[in-house]
C-alpha cells in the first residue's frame, strides 16, 4: 500500500492551510545566514569576531552542544513543502543553504559536514558526558536526503554520501561490544540515515553501517517480550526503531519488522495512551497502564507525538489496520494541531496574545491548573522546534492511501484526490457538509427519505458528523473505496451512495468498503454520530478526560476541579455559544457544577490555565 502525497493530494480545509501557509512563512523568515552559522563557524567560514544580535537563540546558541540541529530539520520541511506544492522560491533559498554546506565541508576536509566537532563521537566513545551528537547529526542527514528525494537535489545526496564515509571509518575501530557501548550512550536516527542511503545509492558500505547500528540491547528484550521501556527515555528510541522501520523496506528483512512490532506492543498497545494519544511524562514513557502519578507539566512531548504518528503511519502501509489511523487522527488534532502554530482569535482576553507568540509548545502538560508554554520564534529552538516544521510542512498526508485499485480514506479533511485506477485518472472530492442538510437537493423523491431525515437542516448542532466524497472520472471505472469507521463513533455509521442507503456499520476501528463500477459524477455520503465520551484512566476509573468525537476538551480551570455528579458523567457537559454567523462553535460547559466549568477543546485552549483530567464522585 503507498500513501498518496504531493501533488495527488490538494487541501482544502481551512485550518490544514493556514498551518502550512504559516509554517512556509516561518520557513521563508529564517534567514540563511542565521541558519548556517554553526555551520560556517565550524569550518572556519565566519570572519565575524561577535555573534549576530539576531543570531538564534536556545539551543542554537554557539555554546550549546546540541547547536545546528534546526537546519535538518528546516530543509525537510522544505523539501516536503515543495513535493506538496512545487513551491521554487522556498527551493531556491534551500539550494542556496545547500551550496553553503558544501562548501563548509569542503573546509572541514571533505567529508565532516556537521556544525559541531568530530572530537563530540571521540569523546562519546571514551564515556565523556557529551550531549546527543549523533541525534544532532542525524537531523542533517535527513534533511539532506529529503532534499534529494523530494526536490532532486544532487548536491544534497553528495554531501550525505561523502559525510557517510566519515562514519564508515570511525566505526571501524571499535569491537562489537565498544560500539554497543557507544550506541547505548547515543545513536540518534542513524540507522534511518544508513537505510535511506542504502536504497537511494545500492552502495555496500550502507549495509555495513546498518549491521553496526543495530542496537541489540535495546532490541533483544524487545523481541523477548520484555519491558525495557518504563522510564526509558521516548523519543531517543523511536528514531531508533524508525531505523527498523526503514531497514525494513529496503532489505525486506523480517526482523526489522519485528522490532518495529514488538516495539509497538510494548510502547502502546500494553502501555495505554492518554486520551490525546500521547504517553510521555518528562520526555520518558510511562509506566505500562500507570497513567495517574505521571499527569504533570511534562507531558506528551511534541517530538514524540511527530515520530509515533511517523511510526503508526509505516504500520498502517504495511498493515492496512485502521487503529494505526485512528492512533494518528488523535495525535493530530490533540498534540500536532494543539501544540503549533496557534490562531490569535482563538485566545482570550490578553493582549499579548497573538500568533508571534504562539508558536509552540515543547510539552502539553496534563495537571490541572497549568498552561501550555508557548515558546517564540528565535529564541529557544529546542527539539520540538524541529518536529513542528516538518509536522506542518505538508498536512495533506495520510489522508488517503491506494492499493493497486483500492482507495482507502483514512482521515476526514475537505481535500481532493488525484490519481490513476485501471490506467485512467480519478479525482475523488472530499468535502463536510457543515450545514446538514444545505447540499442535498431538495427534489429527491421517497427512496431518500431517510438519508433526508437524517441530514435535515439542524437548529442546533448535529449530533453527527457528515462528509460527502464525490468521484470523477472519464469514463466508469471498476475499484474499491474503504472509508474508516472511527472508534469515536456514538451509534451506528450510515453510508450513502447517489442518496441511496448503501449499509450501515456499528464496527469501531473497521473500514467500510463500497466495490462499483464507478461513473463520473457518483457521490459517497458517510453520517459519523459524534458526542461526548468520558475516558477514564487505565488505573482509575473514575479519573478521566472528555473526548467530542476525536477531540479532548480542556476545562478553563485556575485550580483542579472535581466534578460532583450522579448521573451519566459525559451528559454532565453541555454546548453553550454554538453558533456565530455562519459557523458552529464547539463550546462547551458543565451543566450542575457550581461554579461551572467552561470548556473547548484542547487546540483552542492559548494561553488559559486549563484541566485535561477530573475526578468525578457522587453528588
Amino acid at each position: 500500500m503507498r500513501e498518496l502525497k504531493g501533488k495527488h493530494v490538494v487541501l482544502h480545509d481551512n485550518d490544514l492551510k493556514r498551518r502550512e501557509e504559516a509554517n512556509r512563512g516561518y520557513l521563508m523568515k529564517l534567514t540563511n545566514d542565521n541558519l548556517l552559522f554553526n555551520y560556517k563557524v565550524e569550518a572556519g567560514r565566519y570572519d565575524g569576531r561577535d555573534i549576530p544580535q539576531d543570531a538564534h537563540g536556545g539551543w542554537e546558541t554557539p555554546v550549546c552542544q546540541i547547536r545546528g540541529h534546526f537546519l535538518g530539520h528546516w530543509l525537510s520541511a522544505a523539501a516536503m513543502r515543495f513535493h506538496e506544492t512545487g513551491d521554487l522560491e522556498l527551493k531556491l533559498k534551500a539550494d542556496l543553504i545547500l551550496d553553503e554546506l558544501a562548501e563548509c565541508q569542503k573546509d572541514n576536509g571533505g567529508q565532516w559536514a556537521a556544525p559541531i566537532p568530530e572530537k563530540y563521537l571521540h569523546w562519546v566513545a571514551q564515556g565523556k558526558a557529551i550531549w546527543a551528537p549523533q541525534y544532532n547529526i542525524h537531523k542533517l542527514f535527513m534533511g539532506l536526503v529529503d532534499m534529494y528525494q523530494f526536490t532532486g537535489s544532487q548536491k544534497a545526496l553528495e554531501i550525505a554520501d561523502r559525510f557517510a564515509d566519515w562514519f564508515v571509518e570511525w566505526s571501524s575501530t571499535f569491537t562489537r561490544e565498544k560500539f554497543d557501548d557507544i550506541l547505548d550512550m547515543e545513536t540518534g536516527g542513524m540507522l534511518e540515515a544508513w537505510a535511506d542511503l542504502l536504497q537511494i545509492t545500492g552502495n555496500a558500505k550502507y549495509t555495513t553501517l546498518l549491521e553496526r547500528y543495530y542496537r541489540s540491547r535495546l532490541f533483544r528484550p524487545l523481541l523477548e517480550n520484555k519491558d525495557p521501556l518504563t522510564n526509558m527515555h521516548a523519543n531517543t528510541t523511536i528514531p531508533e526503531v524508525l531505523g527498523c522501520a526503514r531497514a525494513y523496506e529496503v532489505t525486506g528483512e523480517q526482523r526489522w519488522m519485528d522490532i518495529v512490532t514488538a516495539y509497538w506492543k510494548c510502547a502502546v498497545t500494553e502501555r495505554g495512551t492518554l486520551a490525546t494519544g500521547g504517553n510521555t511524562a518528562g520526555e520518558v514513557w510511562m509506566p505500562k497502564m500507570k497513567i495517574k502519578a505521571r499527569l504533570g507539566d511534562k507531558n506528551q512531548e511534541h517530538c514524540t507525538v511527530y515520530n509515533m504518528i511517523r511510526l503508526a503511519e509505516f504500520l498502517f502501509r504495511h498493515t492496512s489496520h485502521p487503529a494505526y489511523a485512528q492512533y494518528i487522527e488523535y495525535n493530530l488534532y490533540n498534540g500536532i494541531m494543539a501544540q503549533a502554530y496557534y490562531q490569535e482569535y482563538h485566545l482570550t482576553g490578553n493582549k499579548h496574545n497573538n500568533p508571534a507568540t504562539g508558536l509552540l509548545t515543547y510539552f502539553l502538560p496534563m495537571k490541572a491548573g497549568l498552561r501550555k508554554d508557548w515558546s517564540t520564534e528565535t529564541d529557544s529552538f529546542f527539539c520540538c522546534h524541529g518536529t513542528m516544521v516538518q509536522a506542518n510542512a505538508a498536512l495533506n498526508r495520510g489522508i488517503y492511501y491506494q492499493n493497486q485499485n483500492d482507495v482507502y480514506v483514512c482521515q476526514y479533511f475537505n481535500s481532493e484526490l488525484n490519481t490513476e485506477l485501471g490506467g485512467e485518472s480519478v479525482r475523488i472530492q472530499q468535502s463536510q457538509d457543515y450545514m446538514s442538510g444545505s447540499m442535498l437537493n431538495s427534489s429527491n423523491t421517497a427512496g431518500h427519505q431517510e438519508l433526508n431525515e437524517i441530514t435535515a437542516l439542524h437548529e442546533n448542532l448535529p449530533d453527527y458528523k457528515k462528509y460527502d466524497f464525490v468521484v470523477h472520472t472519464g469514463s466508469a471505472q471498476a475499484f474499491a473505496i474503504h472509508l474508516r469507521i472511527p472508534d469515536w463513533i456514538m451509534s451506528e455509521a450510515v453510508i450513502y451512495v447517489n442518496d441511496q442507503l448503501h449499509g450501515k456499520s456499528t464496527d469501531h476501528n473497521a473500514f467500510y468498503s463500497i466495490m462499483r463500477n464507478w461513473k463520473d459524477g457518483d457521490r459517497i455520503s458517510i453520517i459519523l454520530p459524534v458526542g461526548i465520551r468520558f475516558i477514564p484512566l487505565p488505573d482509575d476509573e473514575l479519573t478521566g478526560a472528555f473526548r467530542y468525537g476525536p477531540e479532548v476538551l480542556a476545562g478553563i480551570c485556575e485550580n483542579e476541579r472535581i466534578l460532583f455528579t450522579q448521573d451519566d458523567i459525559a451528559s454532565e457537559l453541555i454546548m453553550e455559544n454554538e453558533r456565530e454567523w455562519g459557523s458552529w462553535r464547539y463550546f462547551f460547559k458543565t451543566a450542575n457544577q457550581d461554579p461551572g466549568i467552561q470548556l473547548r477543546r484542547i487546540r483552542d485552549i492559548g494561553y488559559e490555565p486549563y484541566q485535561v483530567y477530573f475526578t468525578v464522585k457522587k453528588a
